[in-house]
């Protein structure tokens, strides 16, 4: 009952559902088939979205952030999800290929400057495509940072998450072997990337459960099961960029890169009770970060769609109007 409430006051202070106004399929190197809309304002100011993951996919919902009036709103699946083909692959599926992808689409829909929205792995996503990119960056608005380092996978898959959620941690270890679970990313892989597409489901429905329970501050007692599609295409795809430490150079290039864009100005919102990233990681990139404004949301988790953070978003994105 609690979680319908929470949902409910979030989507309240979104702003009314909308259709897109430009609808494409891009093709991009490496035989990837990108779906990408367009919404808002054809004339407005330019804002792509950057979904999480690696391989959530966008949704309808993203859409409800900005107000349509003034903001041009640019939304993509990324490589091997939602409604971009092939679905699940990770071949040629790699943090560089997504930026490539970003800038393809700039480059296609010729802006010159936009706006990077992006949280979770899309938070890690745009900044790596801002420091690779920064004289096309106009602002920044991140969301549950996620800098792609070794303690940060070694807190949600190595037991320090756990600590919190042992009954979930339970049911996300519990298939694999004793002998197996020092390397919980590995074993998973092993799986997930098998021959038998039914294990893959299996293990791909586990993998997601475990992150989606802790998302929310308060997850309620009722939960979905993943559609197989989804659930294969976003563990796949996410347990790939984690094996391969997210394909960066360096386990803290990031945090190393900050002098790229330290005069981008932009906004971290980060929920105080984030399970999946927690907030050591926004506070360490905001000490690196001159222009960027560290926003803590005293009582919410990780999710898009935890009302304090859904508030700030929208406030965050209504103060650039100006």
């Amino acid at each position: 009952m609690h979680k319908s409430v929470s949902q409910n006051s979030a989507s309240e202070m979104l702003y009314p559902s909308i259709g897109p106004f430009d609808q494409r399929v891009i093709t991009v190197p490496g035989g990837h088939q990108i779906y990408m809309e367009q919404c808002g304002n054809p004339r407005g100011v330019p804002v792509v979205v950057l979904h999480g993951g690696p391989g959530g996919g966008c949704s309808p919902a993203m859409r409800r952030f900005f107000d349509p009036e003034v903001y041009r709103v640019v939304l993509f699946d990324q490589r091997g999800c939602g409604r971009s083909k092939p679905t699940a692959s990770v071949t040629n599926n790699t943090t560089w290929d997504l930026v490539a992808d970003i800038e393809l689409i700039r480059e296609t829909l010729k802006i010159d400057k936009w706006m990077v929205f992006g949280g979770s792995w899309g938070a890690t996503l745009s900044l790596i495509y801002a420091q690779a990119h920064p004289d096309h960056v106009m602002h920044l608005i991140l969301r549950g940072v996620f800098l792609m380092t070794k303690p940060e996978l070694d807190w949600f898959y190595g037991g320090g998450a756990a600590d919190f959620w042992p009954d979930e941690w339970a049911r996300f270890t519990h298939l694999i072997p004793k002998e197996e679970r020092g390397d919980m990313i590995a074993a998973y892989h092993k799986r997930l990337f098998g021959d038998n597409i039914d294990e893959q489901v299996l293990f791909a429905r586990a993998w997601a459960s475990w992150e989606s329970s802790l998302a929310v501050l308060d997850p309620g007692e009722h939960r979905g099961v993943s559609p197989a599609e989804y659930a294969r295409a976003f563990s796949r795809l996410e347990n790939h960029y984690f094996i391969n430490n997210g394909f960066l150079s360096e386990d803290q290039a990031i945090l190393k890169n900050m002098n790229k864009i330290e005069h981008i100005p932009g906004v971290i919102v980060q929920g105080r009770y984030d399970m999946i990233c927690p907030p050591a990681r926004a506070h360490a990139l905001a000490q690196l970060w001159p222009a960027g404004k560290l926003e803590i949301v005293p009582t919410a988790g990780h999710a898009l769609s935890e009302p304090g953070v859904t508030a700030k978003l929208v406030a965050a994105m209504d103060a650039l109007r100006d």
